[in-house]
């Protein structure tokens, strides 16, 4: 069978703790078994993430990333307005992304089918905010605390992690909360996702110790999306409005942006191939 790509390249990170020589290894061998190996490896750190520009002078056609979540949103927004495809592929601690257009599969299984015509190319839906999109999630409030309780964790071990955990739970609980411009009801996180028919808002719940338990257990241990939460606003733009600055998630990186916060439904800028 004839692949639909002839060049593709590679984005990953050699010094991610998530780095594995054996699976980097079967995603070169799954582009070579597929007539089409890599015209291009960008090794983070050292490497750059590429840019559209970088992408058309070396004629890639498909752009396989090989990380976290956070990192594909970089390397897709930057590669915006070419005319290639990215690839996401299971390389970080949720792999969100990944499990959304592949489910949950190894990435040299998702590379092969790729490679032999077996994906959809198409844009997906995405939040825009303000100068970044979200192509999985928007996390807005004080629990956004806790994706720094669960990087100590990756980084540095349960015991540190243990003693962020206090903090991070005080947050959750006294800290002000965040709502939906019109609603008189503030959540301790709002979780903002893009569908094709607008952007769904969830407030997270924390009514009793056993809520409070699933969301500490969600954050550290998967998808934050796991813990209880009633589904709050929907439509094409959202305004989140609190008594502070609101602190954000953004496909698992963390920033913070002035209330009130306008997100918008957009869509992506470059194709995505989904397996799934």
């Amino acid at each position: 069978m004839t692949s639909p790509f002839t060049r593709p390249a590679l984005v990953c990170n050699s010094q991610s703790g998530s780095h594995d020589p054996a699976i980097h290894d079967a995603i070169v061998e799954a582009c070579r078994a597929a007539g089409t190996p890599l015209a291009a490896t960008f090794a983070l750190p050292d490497d750059e993430i590429p840019d559209a520009a970088a992408l058309r002078a070396q004629d890639i056609d498909l752009l396989l990333v090989w990380t976290g979540d956070g990192t594909i949103n970089a390397a897709a927004s930057s590669a915006a307005d070419w005319d290639g495809a990215v690839l996401p592929l299971p390389g970080g601690t949720l792999n969100l992304l990944s499990k959304a257009l592949h489910g949950d599969r190894l990435a040299p299984e998702i590379v092969t089918d790729a490679l032999r015509g077996k994906g959809r190319r198409r844009t997906i839906p995405v939040i825009r905010g303000e100068g970044d999109d979200a192509f999985i999630t928007i996390v807005a409030g004080p629990a956004t605390r806790w994706a720094e309780v669960r990087e100590t964790m990756r980084q540095d071990g349960l015991l540190e992690a243990a003693g962020a955990a206090p903090d991070a739970l005080d947050e959750m609980l006294n800290a002000p909360g965040v709502r939906v411009a019109g609603q008189d009801q503030a959540y301790p996180a709002i979780i903002l996702t893009p569908t094709e028919a607008g952007v769904r808002a969830s407030g997270i719940l924390t009514e009793g110790t056993a809520d409070v338990l699933r969301h500490g257990l969600a954050w550290l241990g998967g998808d934050f999306r796991d813990g209880p939460s009633e589904e709050i606003a929907s439509g094409e733009t959202i305004i989140l409005e609190s008594e502070t600055p609101i602190s954000l998630e953004y496909d698992g990186e963390l920033r913070e942006t002035p209330s009130p916060a306008r997100f918008a439904l957009g869509s992506s800028a470059v194709d995505f191939i989904a397996t799934a």
